[in-house]
């Protein structure tokens, strides 16, 4: 009888974990740089896992709510080493970013006003736009592969940008097209890929799922019910405890419930959820302005991790900023910490629970139709963010306008910063075209802002 709890062939937890750290260290710039590190590591270098699998893995992930590229990694975790491996992966990604994010809220709460460090955000804000437009070049030129899927992400683009349709309604209208697409019309999608069969070619954790050593990954309905419940405990824990002792008005609370609501309905990874949070935290519950915002995403790009850790900035500010009997350090702590909780904890229940059942789909054209749709729909709500973070980088004024369904954020153009625009000019031009780091480029570009308003 096999030893199920065994490592596939030669990959033992030991040389996992070296890898899962090695993948931190390296994850800069967002989830498009991210997924591109581990697939250079995993499928390249390692040859761990193959290349179609690895995709049928991101799709799924592309398809979940939060962040694509921590559950990515969770997920390859759980594949090698069951729930422990899924835990180390996951939070491994999370560790760095969670200690960096929490140091740089207090910095900046207690010191953002101060000149030099206004003006260094001020270089950094307007660089991230050349990050955000790279993701668009990134995940574009992997999902566009034909003419109905380029249509596919401007309908989403159009949908969202100028008739604020939510990003769910986007997600679920790309997947019912891509599904009757492929039972009316199948050649107007891109073919499903096939995976390798020859033993001695397939990768080392493809060969053990054909052998049968990988048993954990076979759906079972039972456990599959114990540990949804087991992760609904530990995610709403603290969101029920917040409600009963503190009530349903305080900070707490507030920040527990939304970014909860954030784990379920913000479909299309990490841009997608900075979308809705950007506009949610900043126009309905005032925890930060506009910019400040900026500054959260240009701390995230600049350290390992999610870039969704920009969210624990916002959970830091916004109890922070209220007016508790703790001090606002204290209450900065807590709340960036209860945000990260809430934020991560499903991710980890849609894998550990769904992953069997998404294994077991591997190979269904009907489902990669589905997800190259979704996939492609993903490129038009990116290309929502980096048109929404230019038009707040680049002016001064901008005033958001309702004509019927028709929803604009108009920029008072005479209040054009032409510094912010030469800026991220330049940042494109050195990351797109010269294939500089996004790190350099970053470091650059917030010294750039740092002369500008200096001298």
């Amino acid at each position: 009888m096999q030893n199920l709890h065994a490592p596939p062939f030669c990959i033992s937890r030991y040389d996992a974990f070296k890898v899962w750290l090695r993948v931190a260290a390296l994850s800069f710039g967002g989830p498009a740089s991210q997924i591109a590190v581990m697939h250079r590591i995993l499928v390249d270098e390692k040859k761990w896992i193959s290349e179609v699998r690895f995709l049928h893995a991101l799709n799924y992930c592309m398809l979940l709510p939060g962040p694509e590229a921590q559950q990515l990694a969770t997920y390859i975790g759980w594949l090698m080493h069951r729930t422990a491996g899924g835990l180390m992966a996951g939070l491994l990604f999370i560790a760095p970013g969670y200690v960096a994010i929490m140091a740089l809220s207090i910095l900046y709460a207690g010191y953002g006003n101060v000149p030099w460090v206004a003006a260094a955000f001020f270089g950094l804000k307007a660089a991230i736009l050349a990050v955000v437009v790279e993701a668009v070049v990134r995940i574009g030129t992997r999902a566009l592969k034909n003419n109905v899927m380029v249509a596919i992400a401007i309908v989403a683009f159009v949908g969202i940008f100028f008739f604020a349709v939510p990003f769910p309604v986007v997600v679920l209208t790309a997947a019912a097209f891509g599904i009757v697409a492929h039972a009316a019309t199948p050649h107007l999608l891109p073919a499903l890929a096939k995976p390798k069969s020859t033993d001695s070619t397939m990768a080392v954790l493809d060969r053990a799922i054909a052998t049968g050593e990988l048993r954990h990954i076979e759906p079972n309905a039972t456990r599959a019910i114990k540990t949804a419940l087991l992760w609904l405990v530990i995610w709403l824990t603290p969101v029920a405890t917040c409600m009963i002792w503190l009530g349903p008005g305080h900070v707490f609370t507030t920040l527990s419930t939304f970014f909860s609501k954030v784990a379920v309905v913000t479909f299309g990874g990490a841009y997608a959820v900075l979308a809705y949070v950007g506009q949610q935290a900043v126009d309905l519950y005032g925890w930060l302005g506009p910019r400040e915002m900026l500054d959260g995403l240009a701390l995230a790009e600049t350290t390992p991790g999610p870039l969704i850790m920009v969210l624990q900035f916002v959970g830091y500010l916004a109890a922070y900023r209220a007016d508790l009997s703790i001090s606002p350090l204290l209450a900065g702590i807590l709340g960036s910490t209860l945000t990260v909780w809430v934020t991560f904890a499903p991710s980890f229940l849609w894998i550990f629970a769904g992953g069997p059942y998404v294994e077991a789909l591997l190979g269904r054209r009907w489902l990669h139709a589905a997800l190259s749709c979704i996939t492609a729909a993903v490129v038009g709500v990116i290309l929502n963010l980096s048109v929404w973070f230019a038009i707040h980088v680049m002016f001064s004024k901008v005033e958001d306008r309702t004509f019927g369904a028709l929803h604009l954020s108009v920029p008072d153009w005479p209040s054009v910063d032409v510094a912010a625009v030469l800026i991220s000019a330049a940042s494109m031009l050195a990351i797109l075209r010269f294939h500089i780091g996004v790190g350099t480029t970053l470091a650059a570009a917030a010294a750039a802002g740092f002369l500008w308003k200096f001298f």
